[in-house]
């Protein structure tokens, strides 16, 4: 008898394995009983455990997996939830605020997220205005309101190992002002900055402008002018100048390398990532020295796309991106990053795993681009907004496509799971990975 029930458990681990890898069997299959055996004890009994997957999961391969859990951030909605990999909400909040986009648990079971202000001047998509720290009741531990005519808090926000917390600024520079630094400009520009608060004060700590660190090649009469080529640490102002509504460079996502103290930032349409110095002052942030690398707040590197600086060397990788997400101990090497390319092609993404350099060497007329380490892309990936990717910690890859739900994927490019959204209106922001014995996930009693 023992025999036969070891045999049964494995055939039935083996036809239940090829049915989870085919999507016309997950109705079938929405409750699977396994037959599970212990072939080492003479007194054998059969247990049986319950696998229920849910309608969103599209494929199930129960051998790939990770089985953690995922944040899953509505883009601009009022609800965050955590799933498991069988399609189940385990945790949900419910927000009075629509998102600003970002939204991160904490490892105390606090969130802390990014949150619509009620009557914003500034409404670019992924307008924030409110910062908030949320308990894991759902009240507001604390909440910073940074929005005006002049600017307002977007899209991106990290709590920092130091406590304080920072986040993505549209700051208003007017037509007139613009005009004069060689700005090919009639209406206001919203440039990127980055402020940094400490919550426990509510003053700000830190800030970078990159409306500091410009040059351009316009209007020799004008401030700022030089080759643009030759001046990588700086910014082409007029690079996107033909958005006439003034988001000319719409950042969309931050992450830190906390070791080096720099700051990755995505922007959207450079489609590039640039890297800041975060050990400088404020001051010396404002100026082209100070801080450890001595570039003051210039552009210590920037990679994705070479013809934002005029540079005819390098290959040009993205295409509008989203999410730097810096690699501190990953699997495949530390001191990489992952980038969520929106338009590899026009009807198609794709992920990045990149080398980032140790030293960062940007100059002139060469080639700064990264070496790209691993790479992720399918004829039904695509989203031409939103989304982003998380390394597990067992090497699989956590893909966000915003308008369809998650993948995740292994390093030889095998789908471990995939999950759809119900709701077809809706769009998911990121989603982030959370092991079961975390400590945030401990927190919330889970």
């Amino acid at each position: 008898m023992q025999m036969v029930a070891c045999i049964l458990k494995k055939y039935l681990n083996c036809r239940l394995s090829n049915l989870f890898m085919n999507k016309k069997y997950y109705t079938l299959l929405s409750v699977i009983s396994l037959i599970i055996c212990s072939c080492a004890n003479d007194e054998n009994h059969l247990i049986e455990e319950e696998i229920v997957l849910t309608d969103n999961i599209e494929v199930y391969n129960s051998n790939l997996i990770e089985d953690s859990y995922v944040l899953a951030v509505e883009g601009g909605g009022t609800e965050a939830y955590l799933l498991d990999k069988q399609g189940h909400k385990r945790y949900t909040w419910q927000f009075e605020d629509n998102l600003g986009n970002d939204l991160e648990l904490l490892p105390n079971g606090q969130l802390i997220g990014i949150f619509k202000s009620e009557a914003p001047t500034i409404t670019y998509g992924g307008y924030g205005g409110k910062i908030k720290i949320i308990n894991s009741d759902g009240s507001v531990s604390w909440e910073y309101e940074y929005s005006s005519t002049n600017y307002i808090a977007h899209h991106d926000v990290e709590m920092l190992s130091n406590g304080n917390v920072l986040f993505l600024v549209w700051e208003r520079i007017s037509a007139l002002e613009a005009q004069s630094a060689g700005v090919n400009t009639t209406v206001d520009i919203f440039p990127e900055a980055l402020i940094e608060v400490n919550p426990s004060t509510n003053q700000i700590v830190w800030e970078w402008h990159s409306w500091d660190h410009i040059v351009q090649d316009i209007n020799p009469n004008a401030l700022n002018y030089g080759v643009v080529s030759s001046n990588p640490q700086l910014i082409n102002i007029n690079y996107n100048i033909a958005f006439t509504n003034g988001d000319i460079m719409h950042a969309n996502g931050i992450d830190l390398d906390e070791q080096r103290d720099v700051i990755f930032i995505s922007v959207n349409e450079f489609s590039e990532i640039w890297v800041i110095d975060h050990s400088t002052t404020t001051a010396e942030a404002s100026s082209n020295s100070g801080g450890n690398y001595n570039k003051g707040g210039n552009l210590l590197y920037r990679f994705g796309n070479p013809e934002a600086y005029n540079n005819t060397f390098g290959q040009r990788l993205f295409y509008n991106n989203h999410y730097p997400n810096f690699l501190e101990n990953n699997v495949q090497g530390a001191g990489n990053l992952l980038v969520y390319v929106n338009s590899f092609t026009n009807t198609q993404s794709i992920v990045y795993e990149l080398n980032i350099p140790e030293v960062f060497n940007l100059q002139p007329n060469i080639n700064n681009e990264p070496s790209v380490v691993w790479s992720f892309t399918d004829e039904n990936l695509f989203f031409g907004r939103l989304s982003g990717a998380v390394r597990l910690t067992n090497g699989n890859t956590l893909i966000c496509e915003g308008d369809y739900g998650f993948w995740e994927v292994t390093s030889n490019g095998d789908v471990a799971w995939k999950y759809a959204k119900s709701d077809a209106g809706d769009v998911f922001w990121r989603g982030y990975n959370y092991n079961k014995n975390s400590e945030a996930i401990n927190n919330l009693g889970l």
